[in-house]
């Protein structure tokens, strides 16, 4: 299994973009099973750079995101980055979970600070454990032997009062505290990015940007995950869903074809890759990188 850093020094070295899809532990044997026995192994056909499994609001899935991050590892032969975060976790824990990833030959750790049980609310510092996702980094890197991952927020982070800029300010400290790349918040107008990666580039960071794309499925689910991360819809699309009320086919295929023009700007606009949030599901992953015809 490879560093993640060094996958995006070999992409950058190469001229061509870092792909990587994003998976959550499922509730169910069986929706594991279709996970690791279907929807990867198909989009691994299209030959990928690395996937994340995510670490459940509350850490509900800690024990899960390794046993999953392991399997696809083993059976895949495919690198595998595990979430972690501080919610509901003291340094002994978070210490036990790093070992047990290292033992199962884990190198891959995004560090994040996480949402509280439920996904709302207030973010609560255990007692024992990390407030900021900068100690956390902190944390990790010196234990060694991870590649770390930080998650940016190109609208700022719903919690940030104090505005975006002030948000991307505290992402500037985390990667002076030893983050190697960031991954970005959902988003769908592509300014948004480019202002967010501009301002930390005139700051001195140098680690890879990476845009994170959501494919559209149907407008109840895009509205419901907007309201959680603070991420906004233009209205010209929310038009578009409206027009297509009712009928989940043509959502898809319009969500397919948003991201599309959203990543050949992206890539076009000198973006290190695309992190796909792909809601367990291979079809609008697939569909998206057949049109942008990646060499």
């Amino acid at each position: 299994m490879h560093f993640i850093r060094d996958l995006f020094a070999t992409a950058r070295a190469a001229k061509r973009p870092v792909i990587s899809f994003e998976f959550f532990p499922t509730k169910t044997e069986e929706g594991e099973r279709t996970l690791i026995e279907k929807t990867i192994p198909s989009l691994m056909l299209l030959r990928p750079d690395f996937c994340s499994v995510t670490y459940g609001a509350g850490g509900g899935t800690r024990d899960k995101t390794l046993a999953i991050v392991d399997r696809i590892q083993r059976q895949h032969g495919f690198t595998a980055m595990a979430h972690l975060t501080c919610v509901n976790a003291t340094k002994e824990e978070i210490t036990g979970y790093l070992d047990d990833a290292r033992s199962r030959g884990i190198k891959n750790i995004l560090a994040l600070r996480g949402d509280p049980p439920g996904g709302t609310g207030e973010f609560k510092k255990t007692d024992g454990g990390f407030e900021f996702s900068h100690q956390l980094v902190e944390f990790i890197r010196r234990r060694g032997d991870f590649s770390v991952g930080v998650a940016g927020f190109p609208e700022g982070h719903i919690a940030c009062k104090e505005g975006k800029l002030v948000d991307w300010e505290r992402l500037k400290n985390k990667i002076d505290c030893g983050a190697d790349f960031v991954i970005s918040q959902l988003f769908f107008n592509n300014q948004d990015y480019f202002q967010f990666r501009d301002f930390l580039t005139k700051r001195g960071v140098t680690v890879p940007v990476v845009p994170g794309i959501i494919p559209i499925l149907s407008a109840a689910q895009i509205r419901k995950f907007t309201a959680l991360c603070g991420a906004t819809l233009p209205q010209s699309l929310l038009d578009e869903l409206d027009g297509k009320a009712g009928d989940d086919e043509a959502t898809t295929q319009y969500g397919i074809d948003y991201a599309t023009r959203q990543c050949r700007e992206l890539l076009r606009e000198g973006a290190p890759g695309i992190h796909f949030y792909t809601l367990n599901r291979a079809r609008s992953a697939t569909a998206i990188l057949k049109n942008l015809a990646l060499p």
